[in-house]
């Protein structure tokens, strides 16, 4: 898991072929006033996902995983928390694997807490368990998948 801000992303650029990519992008454009709705930048290898998202309690935020893509997860609205554990310690699956949506959810909780703020970023990869959209009200969030 990464998390930092938009201004330093040329430092994660060589994390993945597709990053540079990924981060010009989010640097270029004006991420509240994109449409909700799915931006291709590199086919299935690469794209965006806009969306407006209703904030959940962390009781209700559902733990997940990803296996063919990373998460790059960019709030803009507001500030969101969210919860990370290693992905190989969770071990209470709710759903499992769903190769066609590329997640699988968990009745397990986090470890640690981290609130990203508006124009940050947290980078999920595969081994990241994450449970996303702690917060209050609605907002605007940009969640960029990479494939592995």
């Amino acid at each position: 898991m990464i998390l930092d801000t938009l201004n330093n992303a040329e430092l994660y650029e060589s994390v993945h072929p597709l990053f540079k990519k990924a981060f010009d992008f989010l640097r270029k454009e004006n991420l509240a006033a994109l449409p909700v709705g799915k931006i291709e930048l590199q086919g299935r290898d690469l794209f965006v996902n806009v969306v407006d998202i209703t904030g959940k309690t962390a009781e209700q935020a559902k733990m997940e995983t990803h296996q063919a893509y990373i998460d790059i997860q960019v709030p803009v609205g507001k500030a969101e928390t969210m919860g990370w554990i290693a992905a190989d310690r969770l071990q209470m699956p709710t759903e499992p694997y769903n190769q066609e949506k590329d997640i699988a959810f968990f009745a397990d909780k986090a470890a640690n807490f981290i609130s990203v703020q508006p124009f940050e970023f947290a980078v999920f990869f595969p081994q990241d368990g994450h449970q996303p959209g702690i917060s209050e009200g609605t907002y605007r969030k940009i969640i960029v998948k990479v494939r592995v």
